[in-house]
Formats: structure tokens, C-alpha cells, sequence
């Protein structure tokens, strides 16, 4: 370790099988918020509903009282990127929305965030937009899996988005993916981009939360007066997709994903490995 760089926290198999249970939670919780994210629904009912399935697994929500943030999801929609609180906003046919959550469970960690396409009147840029984006992070992942440096997962999310066709979409580069454990936010960073440096070894015991956000514009941003909610100055509207990863002896897995990573990593020619509990 260098001197002055944060240590980075390595897994036993069973911290790992702990992170696993908060990862299922986590999905479980954001299936049922991803489902209620309709036309004419508040952000804020989203948010409970979000925080009733936590209870009724026993965890509880690491991002609730977070440097003081008021909720257990970020509700982000439209040209607000991240950090969105839920609120009384009413869902609007064509919205795009960030449902960002974590779950801890016995002290152990996991994070993961979806985007959601509100209703049937969908801008086909803004799918497009949400596809590249999970795509991205599935390519990152899959990077990850064979990768020996952290920084080559941010190679592989710009290689991909930068090789889609069609309009440029921009990648964020002031806000990125991290390490994760008995922490909701470690050492290392995980950039989104191709930053030149190779970062950190990726070891047996690591855990990352992976999370590219695009854009349909520009990449500059600004926080809001509520300290917290991240808009893009241009309004472009924004996706973020973000799993939590854990590497071990047998291979990758992915955490926060109900099969482990199984479908996302398939069409990168990656299997996940899950530890045996």
C-alpha cells in the first residue's frame, strides 16, 4: 500500500455470504420499487415501499441518515443524475427515474441502482440512453472478471459506450462507483471512464459497487441547495445502473443480482462463481 492511500478492506467467504443476503434484500426491494414507479405515483410512496421491504427482512437501509440524507432511496428523475430525495413529485408519463438504495444486513453492505422508464410514452433516446448505460456496467463487470487493475473496469464501460453508434453520450466522471464491505462507501474508487491510471490489484476479498452514469448531453453538473441532489446544467436527462460485485478465489459474483450476474454476463462470455455457503 502507498503511503497516504486508504487501506482497502478484502472478504472472507463468509462476510461475502453475508453480503449476499443484503444483496438479495436489496434486489427484492428494488423490484417492488421499480414496480410502483407508475404515472401519478409520488417518489416519496416509492420510498416506502422500499423501506417496508428492508423491515420485513430485518435490515436495514445504509442510506437513511447517511451524512444526514433524509431517505432510504435516492429518487432521481430526469436531468437529476443522483442523490434525488424522494418527495412528493408525481411520476409523469416519459419520466426517467434513478432508484438508488442500499440494504445492510448483520453489518455487511450492498448497493445497487436501477433506472426506470415511467409508463408508455418513452423518448426512444432516453431508452436508448438507459440501455447503453446497463450495458455499460454489465461490460464492466465482465471486464472485472479477468481484469488484474481496478482502473480496467472504467477502460471497459468507455470502450463500450464509446463504441455504440449513433449520438455521443457522456460519461460522468466527478461521480463513481467505490469499494464496499462492512462500509457502504470504501476504498477503492471505480472510475467510469479511461483515466490512464491502472488503479489498485483487483484480490480475492474485494467488493465493488459498480455504477456508470451517462448522459444525453454534456457532462457538467451542479448540486442543488439541498446539498445533495446532483443536475446536469445543460438538463440533459441521465441514467445510472450499479451493482455490487464481489470477486473471490472461484471467480465473480454478483451480490446484488437475484441469479448472481448470470443473465447480464452471459453475452460478455463471463459465468459467475458463487461461494458455497
Amino acid at each position: 500500500m502507498a503511503l497516504g492511500q486508504p487501506k482497502i478492506e478484502y472478504k472472507s467467504n463468509s462476510e461475502i455470504l453475508k453480503m449476499r443476503k443484503a444483496g438479495l434484500v436489496l434486489a427484492e426491494a428494488l423490484d417492488e420499487a421499480v414496480a410502483m414507479a407508475r404515472p401519478g405515483v409520488r417518489t416519496e410512496a416509492i420510498n416506502e415501499v422500499f423501506g417496508k421491504v428492508l423491515e420485513r427482512h430485518n435490515a436495514t437501509s445504509n442510506f437513511l441518515g447517511y451524512h444526514g440524507f433524509p431517505a432510504n432511496i435516492c429518487a432521481s428523475v430526469n436531468h437529476e443524475v443522483v442523490h434525488g430525495f424522494p418527495s412528493d413529485y408525481e411520476l409523469k408519463d416519459g419520466d426517467v427515474l434513478k432508484i438508488d438504495g442500499g440494504a445492510v444486513v448483520e453489518g455487511w453492505h450492498a448497493d445497487s441502482a436501477r433506472t426506470v422508464l415511467v409508463g408508455e410514452n418513452i423518448d426512444p433516446a432516453d431508452q436508448r440512453l438507459s440501455d447503453i448505460t446497463e450495458q455499460a456496467m454489465w461490460a464492466g463487470v465482465a471486464a472485472a472478471a479477468n481484469a488484474r487493475f481496478v482502473g480496467q473496469i472504467g477502460q471497459a464501460i468507455d470502450d463500450y459506450v464509446t463504441s455504440q453508434p449513433g449520438d455521443e453520450l457522456g460519461i460522468l466522471e466527478d461521480y463513481c462507483g467505490h469499494g464496499i464491505g462492512s462500509q457502504m462507501h470504501m476504498a477503492p474508487d471505480v472510475l467510469n471512464y479511461n483515466s490512464g491510471h491502472r488503479g489498485p490489484r483487483i484480490k480475492p476479498g474485494m467488493c465493488l459497487a459498480i455504477e456508470p452514469m451517462l448522459v444525453r448531453g454534456g457532462i457538467e453538473t451542479s448540486v442543488l441547495e439541498d446539498d445533495w441532489t446532483v443536475v446536469t446544467n445543460d438538463k440533459s436527462n441521465a441514467s445510472q445502473w450499479e451493482h455490487t460485485v464481489a470477486f473471490h478465489m472461484g471467480g465473480i459474483w454478483v451480490l446484488t443480482a437475484h441469479d448472481g450476474g448470470a443473465a447480464g454476463l452471459a453475452p460478455f462470455g463471463v459465468t459467475p462463481s458463487p461461494i458455497q455457503g
